[in-house]
């Protein structure tokens, strides 16, 4: 858990692409920090796991960085130990607005036939935020990913999980919880690690904490 008085880490101390510069306040969660967090993450989730094989499902867009980086540490960890897992990634896109206009059904977008899911662990790899109108739904309320759950669920699978880097820590009580999570941070505006803001910080390795300049030189 990051404190709500955290200061973070002076944007000094680390290297980042120098066409952000001015734009960020400061490094919320270094890389590093983050890479060795998402090891551990994926060492409890071979212990729950079992024998079973994984059908990973990742919720794009903002959660392709933490579930490339994870499903490379359950490799590396079943290579380097005597059970083998194996594992099958997918992609999907959850759509909930039509522009502005929240709709009523939820449009889940992508993926194989996930009656394949049937008998197997469904392993969830979503990046959980509260930077996307999705997003927000998502740890808000959680109607997005009860929308999602109950259409994997309708499959029967032995086992579903679902991962998150983040958890925003806000005043509502009825935010969705994750099987796992990385780190639960203040109520703050964060990119970096493919979070964005209008499609640009994705390429910046940490998490940090965008500031008022950044917002208004990358607003549409």
């Amino acid at each position: 858990q990051i404190s709500d008085n955290w200061p973070g880490y002076s944007l000094d101390l680390f290297t980042y692409p120098q066409h952000y510069y001015g734009d960020l306040e400061y490094v919320l969660i270094p890389h590093g920090i983050i890479v060795d967090r998402t090891e551990r993450l994926a060492k409890d989730i071979m212990q729950d796991i079992g024998d079973n094989d994984i059908v990973v499902l990742c919720v794009l867009k903002g959660g392709y960085k933490f579930c490339a980086d994870l499903v490379e540490h359950i490799k590396n960890l079943s290579r380097n130990s005597e059970r083998f897992i194996s594992m099958k990634v997918d992609f999907v896109r959850l759509k909930s607005y039509h522009n502005d206009q929240s709709m009523q059904d939820m449009q889940i977008m992508g993926g194989d036939d996930l009656s394949k899911l049937t008998g197997k662990v469904s392993f969830l790899c979503v990046l959980l935020t509260l930077f996307f109108i999705f997003c927000k739904d998502i740890v808000g309320t959680g109607r997005t990913m009860k929308v999602l759950l109950n259409n994997i669920e309708k499959y029967k699978p032995k086992m579903i999980k679902v991962a998150s880097l983040l958890v925003k820590r806000t005043s509502r009580p009825d935010g969705y919880r994750p099987d796992y999570y990385g780190f639960e941070i203040p109520d703050l505006f964060v990119v970096g690690y493919a979070l964005d803001y209008n499609e640009h910080f994705r390429d910046l390795n940490h998490i940090c904490v965008i500031n008022d300049h950044g917002k208004a030189k990358y607003r549409v």
